[in-house]
């Protein structure tokens, strides 16, 4: 089961795509964070989830809020990927130990060796605002994001 809304989200640093650390708990105090695990790089559903990302990333990302992803695929993965298809935002490598940070978010499938697809609003307080979880095959629906994203946005203002 995923972390819950209102449960504080578990700390973590983990290296993007040009092997440079981000950990979560930088963003405390500064930005709200919209955290996404997909199951792999370079598959054609987590392309298009990204790119959706990519090609709206106002609607996502901006002074209040970081977009971060987060797969297992490694740091080396996300470069070549992220330099191919242009992604602006960090690509995080939940490498190794091999999934603890999905393990940590309950969005980790053990039967497949990848996350499945978790999405968390985490307010800059430190807390889970929105949480959902999809299957490997399962579609999401971004919609829920922006909906999630105005309803943060509105509750600061």
């Amino acid at each position: 089961m995923p972390i819950e809304v209102g449960q504080p989200a578990p700390d973590f640093t983990l290296k993007d795509q040009n092997n440079q650390e981000v950990r979560l708990a930088d963003f405390r105090g500064r930005k709200a964070v919209l955290l996404i695990f997909y199951p792999l790089a370079f598959s054609r559903r987590c392309h298009g989830e990204l790119t959706e990302i990519q090609e709206n990333l106002a609607a996502y990302a901006n002074g209040d809020v970081q977009v971060l992803t987060v797969s297992v695929d490694s740091i080396y993965s996300h470069k070549v990927w992220a330099e191919q298809e242009g992604f602006g935002f960090p690509l995080l490598a939940d490498f190794w130990p091999h999934g603890e940070v999905a393990e940590a978010f309950g969005v980790f499938d053990d039967a497949r060796g990848f996350a499945n697809r978790g999405t968390f609003l985490i307010d800059d307080t430190g807390l889970v605002r929105f949480a959902e979880m999809n299957g490997p095959g399962e579609a999401r629906d971004q919609n829920a994001w922006r909906a999630a994203l105005k309803a943060l946005a509105g509750s600061a203002g």
